[in-house]
């Protein structure tokens, strides 16, 4: 079977499910073999007497009562009364109109859910139902559970991952044996079962290291192959006139903090030297990467080159778009700036790439669509992209093909020690921005339950009341449809922009964003908040990166607990951009005194090098397959913090293997030669 065979192969795959996965990224037998679980569910014993507190439980019930069939023009209910341990249990469902022959009355089934009280009784909503020996085989193992698109549940998700596996001929063992047997790793179809159907989180874990070494290894020999084929190349660029980038530089409103004076100073000096340019700008949010990359573009366009940034969503793409526009009004009017995105209409791509293939001095903004085939460059001189961890090796190259040699700079928010950077980022030079602008105050923070909500609004009001904006981020897009992996308490998109509608009422314009609106709905709701036509923005993690708009104030996250706190940083980062004092309210929702010690991590330092570290010394033992961190890199399942032994582990392996035998030509090596080729096309050494 090919790796790359579409799941419409797959018995019960139709075209509208086809259609679901694709939107998660999954097309292929092999997309779905690596559609890794965020996390998974651990069934937990079951209660034989009814809890006396609320809370998610299992618990054996003899049913005493036949099913009720409730008819309405909204849905269908059944109810049903059992017994636990010699208590009353009462049961509802909605939609599912079938239990109602299968509960009969005498039976005993385990029901898995959240309990609450009802009056004197305790009531099961939306339970799932298991007969004894199929909760015993859950309890046996762990449930994996998927990230998910609305229309497709976690059961078609697992179903279809059991039958790739079982046409699973096409899985390739890429490492030697000899490194099998080195660091005692399972074979790769062993990993990859074990990392979606574990038996226990020992197992899960032991395949996820596994699976991660590959990867590390897998994207230094990439990297190393290339900076092979790229060497130091001469830099045929004249440069001499910067007097534009200067002027822009001393007439910014501002001054640039000396971390920023020094970066621009290295970047100049880098792209009038003997070789191009291939730099790093790391800084943490907020300081200030974006306007040197505006200052490099512009003293490229005043001496007749163009420029083009390459942004990992539309939003940032657009946003970028409208600052460059700003800072050329100002600062050189003459010059003209190009967006280009895989969302703008036909008619507008082709416009734009008409205005790309002329302008030899254009300012260049845009996504993925900057590195199609049919783009075509006049003079281009520099190429830039933002969030440099979004983007694999071989998009970067392609990024650079597009122009004849031209300098490379990357930007990344993601804090990363040195020692780190120098394994990631080893054929780049690296400027580090470790100041803020001096105009901006310290963030206040504070950690709250939900009973803080009230006066959390009543705060928000008052900056809005004061002229000023506010973020709220929830989780989830909608609430969950699959009863499996579903929590009804978790605060969502949708729903809470209509609850803080009727809040506010007329005291506030409220607005929602999340990812899977359609681009145009994207840039119309964050062009209405940059343009204080929205006081409070509800969003997903869409906005985590990039967009400024200096007048928000407030940044609340509900169900922090949820989030890694890398991802809050980069949040907070998003207020606090302007002059006035700002604040980030993290809601706990749920968790235990760890969770409350990992959060109150944030209320005491503004260091994201500090938080990612603290953020992987508090990680529970069951947090192998959380929430996605900011700062993944293109890895699926490395974590560059969490497995920085494997990382670095892998660096002296893929060294090793490349002096011994530089052109993969050992036959123990043949596999590893064939997956850097499919990473990185044409692979000749």
């Amino acid at each position: 079977m090919n790796k790359d065979a579409s799941l419409l192969e797959i018995k019960g795959i139709g075209e509208k499910t086809y259609h679901l996965f694709q939107k998660l990224g999954v097309y292929s037998f092999e997309d779905m073999l690596l559609y890794f679980p965020r996390t998974y569910l651990q069934y937990p014993e079951v209660r034989e007497n009814l809890p006396r507190e609320e809370g998610t439980v299992a618990i054996l019930a003899r049913i005493v009562k036949q099913p009720l069939v409730k008819r309405t023009r909204k849905m269908d209910i059944v109810t049903c009364d059992g017994v636990c341990g010699g208590e009353a249990v009462h049961f509802v469902w909605f939609r599912s109109v079938y239990l109602a022959k299968t509960l009969r009355v005498g039976s005993t089934f385990v029901f898995y859910g959240k309990c609450k009280m009802n009056g004197q009784i305790l009531q099961m909503e939306q339970p799932k139902v298991f007969t004894i020996p199929q909760y015993e085989a859950l309890r046996a193992g762990l449930l994996p559970i998927y990230d998910l698109t609305a229309g497709l549940s976690n059961a078609t998700v697992i179903k279809t991952v059991k039958q790739v596996f079982a046409r699973q001929d096409f899985v390739r063992e890429n490492l030697p044996g000899a490194f099998l047997k080195k660091y005692k790793l399972p074979q790769k179809l062993d990993a990859l079962y074990a990392i979606h159907f574990p038996k226990d989180f020992a197992e899960a874990k032991e395949a996820r290291s596994r699976m991660a070494y590959e990867e590390f290894l897998e994207f230094i020999l990439c990297m190393k192959v290339q900076k092979e084929h790229t060497g130091r190349l001469v830099n045929d660029f004249n440069l001499s006139c910067n007097a534009m980038q200067q002027h822009a530089a001393e007439h910014l409103g501002y001054s640039l903090t000396n971390a920023q004076s020094n970066a621009l100073r290295e970047m100049n000096e880098a792209v009038t030297g003997e070789h191009v340019m291939h730099r790093l700008l790391q800084g943490d949010v907020g300081s200030g990467k974006t306007i040197l990359a505006f200052l490099m573009m512009l003293r490229f366009a005043e001496n007749g080159y163009q420029s083009a940034l390459m942004a990992p969503t539309e939003v940032l793409a657009y946003q970028h778009f409208s600052s460059l526009k700003d800072f050329l009004s100002q600062h050189a009017p003459d010059f003209s700036a190009i967006c280009l995105t895989g969302g703008m209409k036909a008619s507008e791509k082709r416009k734009a790439r008409e205005e790309i293939a002329k302008n030899p001095k254009a300012l260049i903004v845009g996504t993925h669509a900057l590195i199609e085939e049919q783009v075509e460059y006049c003079n281009l001189g520099l190429v830039i992209t933002d969030e440099q961890h979004r983007f694999g090796v071989a998009q970067r190259t392609r990024f650079s093909d597009k122009g004849i040699r031209p300098h490379v700079l990357v930007m990344s928010a993601t804090p990363i020690p040195r020692t780190l950077g120098m394994i990631l980022y080893g054929d780049l030079d690296i400027s580090i921005l470790d100041e803020v602008p001096k105009n901006r105050l310290p963030i206040k923070n504070c950690v709250v339950g939900k009973e803080g909500r009230p006066a959390a609004y009543k705060h928000m009001e008052k900056e809005i009341v004061a002229g000023h904006q506010v973020y709220v981020i929830c989780p989830m897009v909608e609430n969950a449809e699959d009863a499996e992996i579903g929590d009804p308490e978790l605060e969502n998109v949708i729903d809470y922009a209509d609850r803080l509608t009727e809040w506010f009422g007329d005291r506030a314009r409220v607005g929602f964003l999340h990812g899977r609106m359609k681009p145009s709905q994207k840039d119309e709701i964050m062009q209405a908040f940059a343009a204080h036509d929205l006081d409070i923005l509800v969003s997903t993690t869409v906005i985590e990166v990039g967009i400024n708009v200096p007048n928000a104030t407030v940044m609340m996250v509900e169900d922090a607990q949820r989030f890694g706190l890398a991802q809050l940083h980069q949040l907070r980062g998003r207020v606090g951009r302007g002059d006035a004092q700002s604040y980030c309210i993290f809601i706990k929702t749920a968790g235990d005194d760890e969770a409350q010690k990992r959060l109150e991590v944030l209320n005491h330092s503004n260091d994201g090098f500090f938080i990612a570290e603290e953020d992987l010394r508090l990680r529970g033992p069951g947090d192998y397959f959380g929430l996605r961190q900011s700062g993944d890199f293109v890895f699926k399942i490395g974590d560059i913090y969490r497995d920085k032994d494997l990382l670095t582990a892998a660096s002296k392996d893929a060294l090793e293997i490349l002096r011994t035998d530089p052109e993969l030509t050992e036959p123990e090596h043949a596999n590893l030669r064939a997956m850097i080729g499919d990473k990185i096309g044409q692979f000749t050494l």
